[in-house]
């Protein structure tokens, strides 16, 4: 049974850490949501962060706060493993959204970059954890400059239980309804979609991609299930895998292959004045190097077969 969460939630759920040991914890020490308002919102698991969503707009630090997106942390809850402002490309952020051409009422914005726009976290519209998950749904306006809602999308993340060597598994469902008109999402592999940015301090030499089989080609083998990338931060391995939804657009291609780590699925669409597009995916990260191939195609049959 799930409960709904003001601003702290606790309750009883299973977290794997760094030593791969496997804990149930007492109904004071499970998971929680920890808000800074108007900063960021923290899941915890017995105290320790486990991830964060950014979802500060402010006009004086505008570059640093135009979109919102969700941090990983690291097994001690005290670091992000994912990036954030500044660095190389400082509008890849953790997992994020966007679409560098996107077009409604004849004009064209890129909401990649952020140039034609930003997307702000208006409110939360439910917070929920339970024995099993905990989720969230953020509502997030995609603006022109002038502050023209073209999207408004409700973003849920749902945080489930992993086995070693897990860190977290988050499911991504970002709904997208066209309120300015109807509403083109378009561009290309490395500038759109649903992707994941390892920290800005990642090994380049060290980063290795695995797909479903070999000489797959992300750039030309269309619908590909999952892309799975391994990095290397501070000299500690992570691994993450994306999943891909069966309902998802068909003819999405990947952008899986930078060395700094940006890696993620790519979708066209197009959304009528007052409809909805429905994108879903699936993040596990772990420590360590990747499983098995088999093993993440076994993760991808699960998830293509929830109800």
């Amino acid at each position: 049974m799930l409960h709904t969460a003001a601003r702290f939630v606790c309750c009883s759920i299973l977290f794997v850490g760094l030593t791969g040991a496997v804990s149930v914890w007492a109904a004071d020490a499970g998971f929680a949501f920890r808000d800074q308002p108007g900063e960021h919102l923290d899941i915890t698991f017995a105290g320790r962060t486990v991830a964060r969503y950014m979802l500060a707009h402010d006009t004086q630090r505008l570059t640093d706060t135009y979109k919102p997106y969700l941090h990983v942390m690291d097994a001690a809850g005290e670091r992000p493993i994912t990036k954030g402002p500044g660095g190389q490309f400082p509008h890849h952020r953790g997992i994020f959204i966007g679409f560098n051409r996107m077009s409604a009422g004849g004009k064209n914005y890129d909401l990649w970059h952020m140039s034609g726009g930003p997307q702000v976290h208006q409110k939360f519209l439910d917070q929920q954890a339970g024995a099993d998950q905990a989720r969230f749904t953020s509502l997030v306006h995609w603006n022109t400059k002038d502050g023209q809602t073209l999207l408004e999308e409700e973003r849920t993340f749902v945080f489930r239980a992993v086995d070693a060597p897990g860190l977290v598994k988050v499911d991504v469902t970002s709904k997208l309804k066209a309120v300015g008109g109807d509403v083109v999402l378009a561009g290309d592999p490395e500038h759109a979609g649903v992707q994941y940015r390892p920290a800005d301090e990642v090994d380049r030499k060290q980063s290795r991609y695995l797909f479903p089989a070999d000489g797959n080609d992300p750039r030309r083998d269309k619908d590909l299930p999952w892309a799975a990338l391994c990095y290397v931060l501070e000299g500690k391995t992570y691994s993450v895998v994306q999943l891909n939804a069966t309902t998802n657009p068909k003819d999405t291609v990947w952008s899986a292959y930078r060395d700094y780590g940006r890696f993620g699925a790519f979708p066209k669409a197009e959304i009528a004045a007052g409809q909805t597009l429905t994108l879903d995916y699936r993040f596990i990260v772990m420590t360590g190097e990747l499983p098995a191939r088999e093993q993440l195609q076994k993760h991808y049959d699960e998830y293509a077969s929830r109800p």
